[in-house]
C-alpha cells in the first residue's frame, strides 16, 4: 500500500475534513483517508499513486490540491524576482517624475497610486483566480467571497486618487483598512508556517506567502499612515 501526502486548502473545520476524507475514499484505489484542516494536509493510502487530475475531480471547486511530488518549486528569492522587479520600476518611475524636485508627499501619492493600479491589473487578468487564491487567508474575502472579486477595483480606484492627488482622509482610512485587513491574514499564515500562494500578483504570476508580503504590506500601512500626520 502506497501513501500519498498532499496539501489540500480551503478546509477550516472538522466538518471540511470529514467531507474532505468522504470524497477521497469515493476515488477508486483509495483505501484510507486523513485529513487535517490546521496544517492544510490530507493523506491517503492507495494500492497505485492517483493522478493529480483524478484527485482534483473528486472535491469541490472550493478546496485546492497541490501534490507534495509536484510542489518542487524554485527557491524563494527566484520566485520572489518579479515582485522585486515591479517594485524597483514603480520605484524607478516615481522618482522620474519627480526628479529633481523632492516633494515627498507628492511622490508617495505616485507610487502608491502607480502601486495599486499596476498589481490591481495583474489580479484582473485572472480574477476568479485571485479570488480563489485570496479567500484562503483575507479575513473579509474568506466570510464575503464577493469581496474577492470587488477588491481589484477598490485597489484600481484607489491608484486613480492617489495618481490625481484625490486624497482625503477617507481614502487614506480606506487603504489602511483593505490592507490592515490582508495584513492580518498573513501573519496568521506566516505564525502557522502555512505554505500557501500570495494573491498580491494575482495567480498568474506564481508567489509563495513569506515575510515579503508582510513588508510589502507594512510599507504600504506606514506611507499611508504618515499622510494622516
Amino acid at each position: 500500500m502506497k501513501k500519498q501526502n498532499l496539501t489540500l486548502f480551503g478546509m477550516t473545520c472538522t466538518g471540511c475534513e470529514a467531507a474532505v476524507v468522504t470524497a477521497a475514499l469515493e476515488i477508486e484505489g483509495v483505501s484510507k483517508a486523513i485529513a487535517d484542516h490546521k496544517k492544510d494536509r490530507l493523506t491517503i493510502w492507495t494500492q497505485t499513486p492517483v493522478s493529480t487530475v483524478a484527485l482534483k475531480a473528486a472535491f469541490p471547486k472550493k478546496y485546492v490540491l497541490m501534490d507534495d511530488v509536484l510542489a518542487q518549486v524554485p527557491s524563494k528569492l527566484k520566485q520572489l524576482f518579479p515582485l522585486f522587479l515591479i517594485f524597483g520600476f514603480i520605484i524607478d518611475t516615481t522618482v522620474l517624475i519627480h526628479w529633481p524636485k523632492w516633494n515627498m508627499t507628492a511622490m508617495m501619492h505616485d507610487f502608491m497610486g502607480i502601486f495599486f493600479m499596476v498589481f490591481s491589473f495583474f489580479k484582473l487578468l485572472d480574477i476568479k483566480g485571485f479570488q480563489a487564491s485570496f479567500r484562503m487567508y483575507d479575513p473579509l474575502a474568506a466570510g464575503w467571497p464577493v469581496y474577492g472579486f470587488i477588491y481589484p477595483f477598490i485597489e484600481f480606484a484607489l491608484g486613480v486618487c492617489y495618481i490625481r492627488d484625490f486624497v482625503p482622509q477617507w481614502i487614506l482610512w480606506i487603504t489602511i483598512f483593505i490592507l490592515g485587513l490582508t495584513t492580518t491574514g498573513v501573519v496568521r499564515v506566516l505564525i502557522q508556517k502555512r505554505q500557501m500562494q500570495c494573491a498580491c500578483l494575482g495567480s498568474v504570476l506564481k508567489l509563495p506567502m513569506t515575510e515579503a508580503t508582510l513588508i510589502e504590506n507594512a510599507v504600504m500601512i506606514v506611507m499611508t499612515g504618515s499622510l494622516l500626520l
